[in-house]
């Protein structure tokens, strides 16, 4: 079985070497007992630090990094052009994880086993059975309840517990599908990606994980509150029967 596992990197210069020597020194065990085969394409999106340099240095050590620099930012805008390189070789599974390593490598590797039957699954923080380390400030907690997740019923008629984890694992033929129709480039794509495969009839499964915060996230609560409204709404309209698309 082959995979391909995303990693969107903008200005991860301090974080992303550990990460990568980890998940492919995990992923390498794993093929030398098993028929698994892993590719990790790393796409930098807009960084202004060394994070190139370091992913480059890992490159020539390590044959199954795949390096792509966008002068754009935007997690969701890396996390599509992967789907698409992905997509040009022979990958069963393809998903992607976060460059700051909360997801260690054992925990996405949960994902590939569990899969079975279903056409992807989601790494989530808060169905019972997982772990995250340290508590969540009371304010993000509240704030998804009830904010973010009653929006996202109303919205697209989803109920996981967490969309935006950064752990997630789709089938060949789901990329194959939902990678054309991407079109946000920030944060509420994962909105967007688990809504295409709720159209289409995909079965996404969601599974608890073992969590650990990392210091200098990217995604801040304040001041991400209106974008991220902004962005569901435009969901809404681009995929709805008032779009052309």
């Amino acid at each position: 079985m082959k995979i391909a596992i995303v990693v969107p990197a903008h200005n991860e210069e301090k974080r992303i070497g550990v990460m990568l020597e980890r998940y492919i020194h995990y992923f390498n065990d794993a093929h030398s007992k098993t028929s698994l085969s892993c590719e990790f394409i790393v796409v930098l999106n807009g960084c202004v630090d060394n994070t190139y340099i370091v992913v480059e240095r890992l490159q020539k050590q390590f044959t199954n990094i795949r390096l792509i620099n966008l002068s754009e930012s935007g997690k969701g805008l890396a996390v599509a052009t992967g789907f698409k390189d992905a997509l040009m070789r022979d990958n069963d599974l393809i998903g992607f994880v976060d460059a700051d390593m909360a997801t260690s490598p054992e925990y996405f590797y949960d994902l590939i086993t569990q899969i079975a039957d279903y056409d992807g699954i989601i790494a989530s923080r808060y169905m019972e059975g997982s772990v995250v380390t340290p508590v969540r400030p009371w304010i993000k907690t509240w704030g998804r309840k009830i904010f973010y997740h009653g929006l996202i019923r109303l919205l697209f008629g989803m109920r996981y517990k967490d969309l935006q984890c950064g752990a997630k694992l789709f089938k060949r033929s789901v990329i194959q599908k939902v990678a054309p129709q991407l079109m946000v480039k920030q944060w509420a794509f994962d909105a967007e990606l688990l809504y295409l495969c709720k159209r289409a009839g995909f079965k996404i499964k969601e599974v608890p994980t073992v969590w650990h915060d990392q210091a200098g996230s990217k995604l801040k609560i304040m001041g991400s509150g209106l974008p991220m409204l902004k962005s569901l709404f435009r969901i809404r309209f681009n995929h709805s029967i008032f779009s052309k698309n």
